[in-house]
This record gives C-alpha cells, structure tokens and sequence, in this order.
C-alpha cells in the first residue's frame, strides 16, 4: 500500500479546503500516496463548486477511521459536523473548533501509527485558542506531542535555502531575553541532525545569524554576540557540526553569501522569514526534530482569498511531496547507517606532517558590514 498521509482540514473560512481540493485532485496525487482528509465532505462539497470544472466534483469515500482506508481514493474522516456553519473570509469560533477537532484526530492517528505523516493546512492561530489548544502554532502543539524531551525546531524549506529559527513565535520585545548560548546550541545540533537524515546532506555547514544590526559591531550596538552567539557558534565546532558566524543579516542576504550554506540559523522569525518569503512564497514549512513527520504550506488562512478560487495550491503541494521525500530520506539513512563499519583509530604515523594539525575553515571570507 502506498504511504497514508494525513491532511488536516484547517481553517475552514479561509484557502485551506480550497489548496488541499487542487492539491490531492490533482491526476498524480493518488499515485504517490493515499491522502486522509480529517474535515468534513459537505463542507468540502461546498467549496468544490466555487473551483475549476476539474475540482468542482470531488470523488471521495469517507471512512470511519483511518484502519479503513481505501488504496486508490481519497480518503475523508468526518471530524465535524455537516451543518458546521461556513462565513468564508472571517474568523469564527465554530472555525477554530472545527481547526482543534480535525487536528486532534489526525495526530491520534499518527500517534497510533495508522498514518505515515501529517500534512497541515493553515489555521487562525487566535480562534483555536481553548482549553485544549493554548499554543502559538503547530509547531508547539505537535512538540508538545511528540517531543517533549528532544524539542524542535521549525524549518522554512525552498529549493533556494533552509532557513531555520531560534525563537518561533516570540514577540520581537522579548527576542532578546529569550535567545541563550544553550538553547542556540541545541536548535543547531536538531538542525544539523535533520539536514543529514531528512535531506542527505552528510556534512553540512550553517550559517548563524546575528541579533544585532552589524552582529553587535563589537558590542557598540548591544552584546548578545559577543556573550551569547559566538561562544554556541565555538561549542557547536566543538561538537562537530559544522558551524559559521555571526553574520549581518542585511549583508548576509544582500551579498548571495546565502548560498555557500546548506542551511541558515536564524535567532528570530521575522529575521529568517522575510529574505525566505521574498525569495519563494511556496516554500514549505518543516517540524524537524520530532521522530513523526510534519509539512506545512508557508502560508496562512489567507482570509482575503478565501472563496474566490485565487489561492495557489503550490505551496501545499510542496507540502505534501516534501513529507513523502522526507519519509524515504529517513528510511534510506535508516538503512545505510544500520550496521556501520568500525572506525580504526587514527594513528599520526600513517598521517603526512603538513597535514597533522588540519582543522575546518572559521569562515568563508565574508565580514559582517
């Protein structure tokens, strides 16, 4: 049987049930993967007939749970009821009931392993808010889930960059006190771990970002640099990972010096995401570090879209296909790395002397402005 990935319905007043219907419609879909929509078929009815003569007449089968799906079909589990009121455009409470229900089915079932990944769409980050859901996104509700020993981190994904964050959803007033040299430390370690396991990447090199405008210009412009960055920048070299900077943001960007990196740390989520967005806005957003697999459109519910059949799919599509890609990356790393070959001891006799004292270049020749 092909991969069963779970797709969670979102918002349902904003493009969500609109990008997913483009999306797991589209000819090839179903030849790569069999797509679960936790929604709610009438809903997802209604929609339809504001789309495209080739969306506009969904062939699905809805199934009582996710043991009961059906190879070949798209796949629907009514989380919600049918008479569930629509107001297409606007925040709702009955929206973000309807955001929590689909949410929370989809991840019992990847708990229970009946689903091979999860594919989100977008939701109101403010009407989920409950009793139930007192988080700033998914990132942290799916952490909470699914990993709350070894964290997180959330990873912006184009073919472009990899763009990485320090602090997710934290008011800019409060970056500052919430960046520290071991919580730096521990999102590059996750970051390193997911470019080699999730992206094959055997040995990366990361770019760390500065907080400061000019990295702090040596502390004349604050020193967070200086008693923060640089030493976790110091200590994740000394744990092997490969590791550059503090870099300049503006410049960094500005110059294309972006592009001798496999990936980019940066210490907060406007930082990372502006020069990330402004590159491609069907990039994919990436729960890495948790041990399920979670893909997400970079984009929100898009309220001002929202019924006008003028939302781009492309971005959850990526979406989609990244979590299947991700999924055959681990399987294969699994495999490679299941019985490893004993590393000898290195002997300094059997090393040429030019060579003995050979370290990892500190910098690719590029100063913060």
């Amino acid at each position: 049987m092909k991969p069963v990935i779970a797709i969670t319905a979102g918002d349902i007043n904003g493009v969500s049930y609109e990008i997913i219907l483009k999306t797991i419609f589209h000819p090839h879909i179903l030849e790569i993967c069999t797509p679960v929509l936790y929604g709610n078929v009438a809903i997802a009815k209604q929609y339809a007939q504001l789309l495209d003569e080739e969306y506009n007449t969904p062939q699905g089968v809805i199934v009582p749970d996710a043991r009961k799906v059906q190879d070949g079909k798209v796949n629907v589990i009514t989380c919600y009821p049918d008479d569930t009121p629509l107001s297409i455009g606007k925040s709702t409470p009955e929206a973000g009931k309807a955001s929590l229900a689909s949410l929370k089915r989809a991840c019992g079932d990847l708990q229970q392993g009946l689903v091979q990944a999860i594919v989100t769409a977008p939701i109101n980050k403010a009407n989920i808010q409950s009793d139930e859901f007192k988080f700033s996104g998914h990132t942290e509700y799916l952490t909470h889930l699914f990993g709350q020993k070894s964290g997180s981190l959330m990873m912006m994904v184009s073919d472009a960059l990899k763009v990485a964050l320090v602090c997710n959803h934290v008011p800019v007033s409060k970056v500052a006190e919430s960046i520290s040299q071991e919580l730096i430390l521990h999102k590059l370690t996750i970051l390193n771990e997911s470019l080699k396991n999730d992206f094959t990447i055997r040995r990366p090199r990361i770019a760390v970002l500065a907080l400061n405008p000019h990295a702090g210009d040596g502390g004349l412009i604050g020193k967070e640099e200086q008693e923060v960055i640089i030493p976790a920048v110091a200590e994740a070299n000394k744990q092997g990972i490969l590791t550059f900077g503090p870099y300049s943001a503006d410049g960094f960007f500005g110059s294309g010096h972006f592009t001798h990196f496999d990936a980019i740390l940066a210490m907060y989520h406007d930082q990372g995401l502006i020069p990330f967005k402004t590159m491609d806005m069907n990039g994919v957003n990436f729960t890495a570090g948790l041990n399920i697999i979670r893909t997400s459109p970079d984009h929100g519910v898009a309220y001002d879209l929202a019924g006008k059949n003028q939302a781009s799919p492309q971005s959850f599509r990526n979406a989609l296909t990244m979590a299947l890609d991700i999924m055959k990356q681990r399987a294969m790393n699994k495999e490679i790395n299941a019985n490893p070959l004993p590393v000898p001891e290195p002997d300094e006799n059997d090393i040429r002397p030019e060579f003995r004292s050979f370290s990892e270049p500190k910098s690719i020749g590029y100063k913060p402005a």
